[in-house]
């Protein structure tokens, strides 16, 4: 296996630094009123790229968080990818021009599929496509809804449109610390050749070590957010695990 890269998750909501259980708008934890403060903690202890979600957008389809957004792309050191409410050309090209390294896409995968691939061919290698999964069945719009597509497919007709990278998260583990489904997001990851971010249910340095040894080449990615902020996973441990050091 080659080495992993571990992402730390910073959702942004109202402002505020959260995690959110099961993606469940109600179920949250607020771990700090200063995201940028958090996501700098982060890179001081090894972080080499951030996952940036903006909630209220994903949901609510407000813009409110986007001077936090800025300011992240500013002066963190470090690259970000972001996501949340993405679901056209102009907002995904406004968030790169606030300086995100990757955009990703969700709902409009299934609701618009032409504008991403619109986008892909706009700013190639730049755009990554999230695929949230209940039970196999990709959820959209915030994970409110839960469509019959499966997971699968819609990775491979991601990887058709020329994605950078899809990001597969369980969301009956999403936050809630029980461990990665290891097996399925194996098995979506070797359904295409694209690379592949793991996420959702990280709870132990165990989840890490699984997947750095039972995942293929091209899944070279892991998202952890409540387990860091919980303390259950040191973020140094992580990078040495995710790298095979450990």
């Amino acid at each position: 296996m080659a080495k992993m890269r571990v992402l730390p998750a910073i959702d942004l909501k109202e402002g505020k630094c959260v995690r959110l259980l099961r993606g469940e708008w109600e179920q949250e934890t607020v771990y700090g009123s200063d995201p940028v403060a958090m996501a700098q903690h982060w890179v001081q202890l090894g972080a080499e790229y951030l996952h940036v979600v903006d909630l209220d957008a994903a949901v609510r389809g407000s813009d409110g968080n986007a001077a936090i957004i800025e300011r992240l792309c500013r002066e963190l050191p470090v690259p970000l990818e972001v996501g949340g409410g993405v679901r056209s050309i102009s907002r995904a090209e406004h968030l790169l021009e606030l300086g995100a390294a990757r955009v990703i896409f969700g709902t409009a995968a299934l609701s618009d599929p032409e504008t991403v691939r619109e986008a892909c061919r706009r700013f190639p290698g730049r755009i990554a496509v999230g695929i949230d999964a209940r039970g196999g069945r990709v959820a959209v719009q915030g994970w409110v809804e839960t469509s019959e597509r499966t997971a699968t497919e819609l990775a491979r007709e991601v990887e058709e449109w020329g994605a950078c990278r899809i990001i597969f998260t369980d969301i009956e583990r999403d936050g809630t610390l029980s461990g990665v489904n290891v097996t399925t997001t194996c098995a979506l990851a070797r359904e295409v050749r694209l690379p592949v971010t793991a996420s959702g249910g990280v709870g132990s340095l165990a989840d890490i070590r699984r997947l750095y040894a039972e995942g293929p080449e091209n899944l070279d990615e892991v998202i952890v957010g409540r387990a860091l902020y919980a303390g259950a996973v040191s973020l140094p441990e992580a990078v040495r695990v995710a790298r095979g050091e450990s």
